[in-house]
């Protein structure tokens, strides 16, 4: 069930996806063609899965985090609380590992209960079915 409302049409993505203009992509054109047809439109690389799940944790869209985590490690459910105030993401890094696998590095920022907080991880992907899939991440 998702908490937060969906980003009015226009509205920049959460992620900050550009496209090399200063203006960031909007969510329509960016993650939420991914979160909200996941069954007929899956995120084509690891990066994009990873820019849709953190989209997701700002709108408090569990399903979709649930949906596109790893059957090996995803958890019966997710809790929002205490729910954090979101501020941005970086992406520092993306590679291919294996013919079907990839890691993501990024920095997310966000706050709760009045910290700051910086969740800085290396995220493993793999691809199974045409589909890509958060699988753990190391915490830098």
């Amino acid at each position: 069930m998702r908490a937060v409302a969906l980003p009015a049409t226009g509205d920049a993505c959460p992620c900050g996806q550009h496209n090399g203009k200063p203006r960031a992509l909007s969510y329509v054109q960016c993650c939420g063609r991914f979160i909200a047809a996941f069954d007929t439109v899956p995120a084509p690389t690891a990066e994009a899965l990873m820019r849709s799940r953190y989209s997701a944790f700002v709108l408090q869209d569990a399903a979709y985090l649930l949906a596109t985590w790893h059957a090996s490690t995803r958890p019966a459910a997710l809790d929002f609380e205490p729910v954090p105030k979101w501020l941005g993401l970086e992406v520092r890094a993306h590679q291919t590992t294996g013919v079907d696998a990839a890691e993501v590095e990024f920095v997310a920022r966000y706050r709760v209960e009045g910290r700051a907080v910086r969740l800085h991880e290396r995220s493993r992907f793999v691809r199974e079915d045409g589909r890509w899939y958060y699988v753990d991440g190391d915490p830098r």
